[in-house]
């Protein structure tokens, strides 16, 4: 499937930079400053995206969800987390009620 290659291409990408001289690879940059700096970007472009979403503009919809998935695949590659277990997490989503699932998390310990 070319939108799982294009992931692996990604992450493939995001991997080799990170040993690469912050000073010359955003990527390396924003490992280098740590979590809070990666998030910080994730939510930043969290709110761009939603603000394009109300313009209703086609395009920066598009670049702005980019961008959010961009550095959502810079988190996981973060954390050691591949993004086929997002992928993963999703198939065994799929078919299930969505309100359904929603509860299933929300069931905390009996007191």
């Amino acid at each position: 499937m070319a939108d799982r290659d294009l992931l692996e291409r990604l992450e493939a990408t995001l991997a080799a930079r990170l040993g690469a001289d912050p000073s010359s690879s955003y990527v390396a940059s924003l490992h280098a400053k740590g979590q809070d700096q990666i998030l910080k970007k994730v939510a930043e472009e969290a709110v761009e995206t939603v603000i394009a979403s109300k313009s209703g503009d086609r395009g920066s919809i598009v670049h702005e969800t980019a961008d959010l998935l961009f550095h959502c695949l810079v988190m996981l590659s973060f954390h050691g987390i591949p993004f086929a277990e997002v992928l993963a997490e999703l198939e065994r989503r799929e078919g299930r009620s969505g309100l359904d699932e929603k509860a299933s998390r929300n069931k905390g310990p009996e007191k």
